[in-house]
C-alpha cells in the first residue's frame, strides 16, 4: 500500500459570481519513503497541492472532489480533530518563509516543546532533550542556548534548519517542503538542501518537494510531476524526464536553465505567461504558448498517455518525440546538476 495516494483531486476557490478551478483532476502516488517532486511556474498549482495534502486550505478554497488517502484513510473527509492528531505528528509541511512559520515572541525551546506536548506525554525537561537531540541533528551549534533565543536573534539559514527540526521532531512518514530555501542566499540553499535530502534518506522519511527549480529536483527527487494550470502534464521518473522530456513545456522549463545556454547568450525563455485561474484556455491550456500547436489542440483537452518511459499530456506527444535530437542521460544530468 502506497504512503499516500491522490485520486481525480480537484480543488476550487469561491468567487463573487462564479468558483475557478485551481486543481484539475490530479492523481499520483508516493511510496514509504519515496522522495517526488512537483515543479512548474508559479501560479502552476504547486504550493495548493501541498496545503490540499495537509488539509489547510481556507475558504474560499475548497476540495470540490477527489481523494486524498494517507495510510488508508481520506484525509478530505476527515474530522478536524482527527487531522490535527495526523498533522505535524504523521505529516509536517516547511513552507518557504521560516520568520511568518515560527512565533516571533515565543523562544525557539518554547515552539518545540509546544510541539511536542501538542502530540507526546511529556514533561517539559523530556520535550526540551528531545528538542537538543533534533537540533543537533540539523548541525545547530550549541543547541541548549538555541532554545532560549528568539527567531530574530537567528541567521535565516539557522531559522530553517530549526524548521527542519521542528519539522522532524516528532518522526513523521512524510515531509512536504514547500520552496524551503527560496528566503535564503544561495550558498545557504545547497546546504539546506543537502540536509533535508540526508534526514528524508536517514530517517526513510516520504518527501514532496515543491520548487520551481529543476536542478534541485535532478538532485533531490527520485520521481517528478510537472504542473501547469492545475494539471499534471507530465509524470515519471526524476531521470528519464529530466533526460528525455516529453512535454513542449517540460522542454521549454529545461532549455531555459542557465547551464542550457552558451556563455554570451541570450537565456531562452517560454513565450507568454502562465494563465489567469479566471482565463484558462479551452483545449489544452499550454496552447496559447506552444509552438507546436495545432488545431485540435484549441478545444481538446489531452488526455494523459504513457509514452517512452513517462504519462504526458499533449496531443503531438509522438510527432515531437519523433522530430527531437536524441541526449545521452548522462550527458543531460551532468549539464543540469552543474
Amino acid at each position: 500500500m502506497s504512503l499516500l495516494s491522490v485520486r481525480d483531486l480537484s480543488v476550487k476557490f469561491a468567487m463573487r459570481d462564479t468558483t475557478v478551478t485551481a486543481l484539475d483532476q490530479i492523481s499520483f502516488d508516493l511510496a514509504k519513503g519515496e522522495r517526488l517532486g512537483i515543479v512548474g511556474e508559479s501560479g502552476a498549482g504547486k504550493s495548493i497541492t501541498g496545503f490540499a495534502l495537509m488539509n489547510l486550505l481556507s475558504r474560499p478554497g475548497f476540495v470540490d472532489k477527489g481523494k486524498i488517502m494517507f495510510q488508508g484513510d481520506d484525509i478530505v473527509q476527515m474530522p478536524e480533530a482527527r487531522m490535527r492528531n495526523i498533522r505535524g505528528n504523521q505529516m509536517a509541511m516547511i513552507f518557504q518563509d521560516p520568520m511568518v512559520t515560527l512565533n516571533p515572541v515565543l523562544t525557539i525551546g518554547q515552539q518545540m516543546v509546544e510541539t511536542l506536548q501538542a502530540h507526546r506525554k511529556l514533561s517539559k525537561a523530556e520535550a526540551e532533550q528531545i528538542a537538543i537531540v533534533k537540533l543537533r541533528e540539523v548541525y545547530i551549534p550549541s543547541p541548549e542556548e538555541r532554545l532560549k533565543q528568539y527567531p530574530h536573534e537567528l541567521s535565516g539559514g539557522m531559522r530553517q534548519r530549526i524548521i527542519i527540526a521542528i519539522a522532524l521532531l516528532l518522526d513523521p512518514q512524510l515531509i512536504i517542503a514547500d520552496e524551503p530555501t527560496t528566503a535564503l542566499d544561495v550558498t545557504i540553499q545547497a546546504d539546506i538542501m543537502e540536509l533535508l535530502l540526508e534526514l528524508c534518506q536517514s530517517n526513510k522519511v516520504g518527501l514532496i518537494l515543491i520548487t520551481h527549480d529543476l536542478g534541485v529536483v535532478s538532485q533531490m527527487t527520485e520521481r517528478t510531476l510537472v504542473m501547469y494550470a492545475g494539471r499534471i502534464i507530465e509524470a515519471g521518473r526524476t531521470r528519464e524526464i529530466i533526460n528525455d522530456p516529453q512535454h513542449p513545456y517540460t522542454q521549454g522549463l529545461i532549455n531555459a536553465l542557465p547551464q542550457q545556454t552558451k556563455p554570451g547568450q541570450r537565456l531562452k525563455q517560454i513565450p507568454g505567461n502562465m494563465p489567469s485561474l479566471t482565463a484558462i484556455p479551452a483545449g489544452c491550456p499550454f496552447s496559447p504558448r506552444c509552438e507546436f500547436v495545432k488545431p485540435h489542440c484549441l478545444t481538446e483537452a489531452p488526455k494523459t498517455v504513457q509514452y517512452a518511459h513517462v504519462e504526458v499530456a499533449c496531443h503531438e506527444v509522438n510527432r515531437l518525440h519523433s522530430s527531437t535530437d536524441s541526449i545521452t542521460q548522462s550527458d543531460k544530468a551532468e549539464e543540469i546538476q552543474a
